[in-house]
């Protein structure tokens, strides 16, 4: 196995493990030599964990490899801590071969310790003692000679030189804690160094097991206590639009709702407030969730009604301490403030909110708070919790090479932070639309009344960070409730409404029953009437605009033969449409339709038998009708369900965004059904 290749696979062994690190924290790194291909000689090399990267999904593409000896020379010319950073660029002329990662700001501690294989990692047991009031005693204590004491330092150059200079003087040590960050072990081989990181780790775990107070939080508030599950959810599912709304002030976010009890004990802790207030440590923590979380400070019974209006004056809060916190640190050369808005918010009895500019990062921001309640769980357990302070926070989360890193990422696609709920969406029409607007950066949801299908639908779009599929049945207000719950919980809120849901019996009117009628307009006029009025409140709340479309019909407009029902239903949506964009538009929620025509291919309408009974009005074979409605066209183009995706799209993108009240044909072209 190639040395990159082994490093990869314990890079990958270490990340599987939660206990071990965070999700893209920490990296590792191993020398070798290869033969230049330019001078034929040996040349001693570095690979190690390019920047952004993560440990568990780690790639050799990922790595970055670089000459030691260039890098080693730049200690020769290091111009001092207060010139450090000049150093990250240095690392690129020190690059070996093409291709490969990005190197780290921590590159420099990788390539001046003298170990062939070396690790950092973030782990919950090992930050616990680095954030321990009395860390340095408590270090020693609990690992001996074989462990040494760093103090914090911000990741660079400089901290490269202490541990080297550290592992010197301490021939015998396997590692060090590194102050209100992390920890960093080595060995000679690969299995070494990995064998010492995890001792280090499982050291720490132990110690706090056999040492540590059973109620590091303070007692129970009984008045925090966690609500029951189906009340904690409800109002969660209550308060998501008003919290998305709040961390949204800024620019807009995706929401990720967390009720572990790892969350809901601490917020049940008579000490969480004083904790909560002191914030994370770790910088890949703080980076991830600010400082602070913005904390409700209502008991677990507070009303939906109480809880939202001492919300927004948190939020107002929350918004003046954070800028007074940047105005306090910044200096001329810092970049610009980017955002007052909490990226955690807690709520006693309920859960967290954290929040991100996708669901990915959402979900993460809230797995790195449960880190950091993982982290205060134990200094406070055999000491107290003292993270790096509020000036080198300031100095991390406003780092001109964070800065750099953020301007490198790719530019967002177009409905990027946006929530589509789309009905009748496992299939055809439904599913085309869904597809689509995912692609352009949308998280989905698909509502189906066929729950398997409506899940594999959203699998086959993406993981559960761009879709979930939930069962919706349109008729029945309680379940489209229960849908919509599950989105705000599941992407903090809806931007998107698409009325997409429909069915169709073609008979002529005196073959038409009451049963027909009812079935038919049950489903699209009532069924979407519902949808939309159970996700106008979400929208409102939100106070971030949206869009709600109906996938109207030709039929809304042309009087086609036999199918009185269908037709009549349609254009009862496609009032609506006029009349919800009246309504909304106060609220800068846009209302439009969309009146296709003819969607064979996929349609669950046409294989339910619509598609049989249109064939025999037209009398022609079934598998040609596709074809038929093709040539009755102005363009002679069929129209399939990607056609009408992309008028959702367009809709509901940036490029229309004064425009609402509008139905757009997408028919290829059917002169009796112009718009007048």
């Amino acid at each position: 196995m190639s040395t990159a290749s082994d490093l990869v696979s314990r890079s990958h062994r270490l990340g599987a493990d939660p206990k071990n690190t965070n999700y893209a924290g920490g990296n590792t790194s191993a020398k070798g030599t290869e033969t230049d291909p330019v001078t034929g000689e040996p040349v001693e090399l570095l690979w190690v964990k390019g920047s952004g990267g993560d440990l568990g999904t780690l790639t050799e593409a990922g790595l970055a490899v670089l000459r030691l000896d260039r890098v080693r020379a730049l200690v020769d010319v290091y111009p001092g801590v207060d010139r450090e950073d000049e150093m990250v660029a240095a690392f690129d002329y020190c690059l070996h071969g093409k291709g490969g990662a990005a190197p780290s700001i921590d590159t420099a501690m990788h390539a001046l310790v003298d170990a062939a294989h070396v690790d950092h990692l973030h782990p919950d047991s090992g930050i616990a003692f680095a954030t321990a009031k009395d860390g340095e005693k408590l270090t020693k204590k609990a690992f001996g000679e074989k462990v040494v004491w760093v103090p914090w330092r911000r990741p660079g150059f400089q901290l490269g030189l202490d541990i080297a200079a550290i592992k010197r003087a301490h021939p015998n040590a396997i590692g060090c804690i590194l102050g209100g960050h992390g920890i960093t072990a080595w060995g000679d081989t690969s299995t070494e160094a990995e064998a010492n990181s995890l001792w280090i780790i499982r050291t720490a775990e132990q110690y706090l097991v056999e040492n540590g107070k059973k109620a590091p939080f303070g007692r129970e508030v009984a008045k925090n206590r966690a609500l029951p599950e189906a009340e904690r959810r409800a109002k969660a599912a209550a308060l998501a639009p008003t919290i998305r709304g709040l961390a949204s002030h800024d620019k807009p976010m995706v929401g990720h709702f967390t009720d572990s009890d790892v969350v809901l004990d601490f917020l049940a802790s008579a000490n969480a407030p004083k904790l909560a207030a002191l914030g994370t440590s770790c910088p890949d923590h703080f980076l991830r969730t600010k400082v602070t979380p913005m904390l409700l400070d209502l008991p677990a019974g507070a009303s939906v009604d109480a809880s939202i209006a001492r919300l927004k004056e948190l939020h107002e809060q929350y918004r003046a301490d954070y800028t007074a916190y940047y105005e306090r640190h910044a200096t001329a050369d810092s970049p610009a403030i980017r955002g007052a808005d909490p990226l955690i918010v807690l709520v006693p009895g309920v859960g967290m909110f954290s929040f991100g500019a996708n669901k990915q990062t959402a979900r993460v921001a809230g797995e790195f708070y449960v880190n950091a309640i993982n982290v205060m769980r134990g200094a406070e357990s055999i000491s107290s919790y003292a993270p790096i302070d509020e000036r080198e926070k300031f100095r991390i989360e406003y780092w001109a090479l964070e800065e750099a890193k953020l301007q490198r990422m790719p530019q967002p696609k177009s409905h990027a932070t946006r929530v589509a709920l789309v009905t009748g969406a496992a299939s055809g029409i439904g599913k085309a639309i869904a597809t689509r607007l995912a692609a352009d950066g949308a998280c989905v949801v698909i509502a189906d009344l066929d729950l398997a299908k409506a899940q594999e639908a959203a699998a086959e779009i993406g993981g559960t960070d761009v879709a979930i599929g939930v069962a919706v049945n349109v008729t029945d207000a309680e379940a489209i409730a229960k849908g919509v719950q599950e989105a705000v919980l599941a992407f903090g809120g809806i931007d998107i409404v698409v009325n997409n849901a429909g069915v169709s019996l073609s008979k002529p009117l005196l073959e038409t029953t009451e049963k027909d009628w009812d079935f038919q307009h049950d489903i699209m006029a009532k069924g979407s009437f519902l949808v939309s009025k159970a996700c106008a409140p979400v929208l409102i709340e939100q106070g971030m605009g949206g869009d709600v479309i109906y996938i109207a019909s030709k039929n809304s407009v042309f009087a086609g033969p036999n199918n009185i029902a269908y037709s009549a239903t349609k254009a009862d949506q496609a009032h609506q449409v006029r009349l919800l964009a009246v309504e909304l538009g106060e609220h800068g929620i846009k209302v439009n339709g969309i009146n296709p025509d003819g969607v064979v291919k996929g349609s669950g309408i046409f294989a339910a038998g619509w598609g049989a009974n249109r064939a025999k009005t037209y009398g022609i074979p079934e598998e040609d009708l596709g074809k038929f409605y093709a040539q009755r066209t102005i363009l002679k183009r069929e129209v399939l369900p990607e056609n009408v995706a992309n008028a959702v799209s367009v809709l509901t993108g940036p490029d229309l965004s004064h425009t609402t009240g509008l139905h757009i044909p997408v028919d290829a072209g059917v002169a009796a059904a112009f718009l007048r």
